[in-house]
C-alpha cells in the first residue's frame, strides 16, 4: 500500500494534481460552511457587497483560477511555483464550481433546487480528479509497454473505441456516466449498452418508433429514480446545504 501510494499519489509529477485536488476540495468545504453560516445568520460572516453590489465567490474564483492557470502553464512541474499554482487553481476551481449553477441560470439560483447542480458538479469533479490521481487515464490507455508504445495503431484504436462510447453514453442522456466512462472504459461500456433515458438525443432519434423501447426506458428511469432520488437528495443536503422550500402558487398563477 505504501510502495501504490509513493507510485501512484507522490511521485513528483503527481503532486501538483494532488495539491490542487486538495485545495479544491478544502476550498468547497470551507466556502459550504461559511454560506450556511451567514444564510443561518451565525458568526462574524456576511455578504461581500461593493457599492451596494453583492460580489459572490465565483468572481475571486475566477481571478485565482486564471492565475493559478496560467502560472501552471508557465512554471516547472517539479518547481515551487508549480505548487502554488496549482494551489491557487484548485481555490479557484473549488469557489467557481461552487456557483456553477449560478453560472449556468445566470441567476443567483444558490439556496434553490437548481443550485443542487453545483453540488452535483463539484463531486463529480472530485472523484474524476481523484481516478486520475489513482493512476488511471482517460481513454484507458495507461501503463503500456515499450512494445505496445510502437503499437500506434493499436493504442489510437482504443482511444477512438471508448472516446465513441463516451459518446453513446452522452447522447444517452448519461452524463456522468459518459466522464467517468472517459477514464474507466468499462464504465463507457455499460453506459452505451444500457437503455437511454426519455428526453435524450438518442431517445427522441432512435425510440420514436418504438414505443416498447420508449417504455421501458421510462420504466426503468421511474424505478432508479424511485431507488435513488432520496439517497441522493439527502446527501445532496448534507454536502451543501437544504434548498429554499419552493413558495406555494395560487391556483391559475404561473
Amino acid at each position: 500500500m505504501g510502495h501504490w501510494w509513493v507510485r501512484n499519489i507522490v511521485e513528483p509529477g503527481k503532486l501538483p494534481l494532488l495539491l490542487a485536488l486538495a485545495a479544491f476540495v478544502l476550498t468547497f468545504v470551507v466556502t459550504r460552511a461559511v454560506t450556511r453560516l451567514i444564510r443561518a445568520g451565525r458568526g462574524p460572516f456576511g455578504d461581500v457587497r461593493a457599492g451596494g453590489l453583492h460580489i459572490h465567490h465565483v468572481v475571486p474564483g475566477v481571478v485565482l483560477t486564471v492565475v493559478g492557470g496560467f502560472g501552471a502553464v508557465a512554471s516547472d512541474r517539479h518547481g515551487a511555483g508549480a505548487a502554488v499554482s496549482a494551489v491557487l487553481f484548485g481555490m479557484g476551481t473549488g469557489l467557481v464550481l461552487d456557483e456553477f449553477a449560478l453560472v449556468l441560470h445566470l441567476d443567483d439560483v444558490y439556496w434553490t433546487e437548481e443550485g443542487r447542480k453545483s453540488v452535483e458538479v463539484v463531486v463529480l469533479t472530485a472523484a474524476l480528479v481523484g481516478l486520475l490521481l489513482a493512476g488511471f487515464s482517460p481513454f484507458g490507455v495507461d501503463n503500456l509497454s515499450q512494445e505496445e508504445l510502437h503499437d500506434r495503431g493499436g493504442a489510437i484504436a482504443t482511444v477512438a473505441g471508448n472516446f465513441l462510447l463516451s459518446l453513446v453514453a452522452l447522447a444517452k442522456g448519461k452524463t456522468p456516466t459518459a466522464l467517468f466512462g472517459v477514464i474507466v472504459p468499462l464504465v463507457a461500456l455499460v453506459g452505451a449498452v444500457r437503455l437511454a433515458r426519455p428526453g435524450s438525443p438518442w431517445a427522441r432519434r432512435f425510440y420514436g418508433r418504438r414505443p416498447r423501447a420508449r417504455a421501458r426506458a421510462a420504466l426503468r428511469v421511474y424505478r432508479h429514480d424511485r431507488r435513488w432520488a432520496r439517497p441522493r437528495r439527502a446527501l445532496q443536503d448534507w454536502i451543501g446545504g437544504r434548498p429554499d422550500p419552493r413558495p406555494a402558487r395560487l391556483p391559475g398563477h404561473r
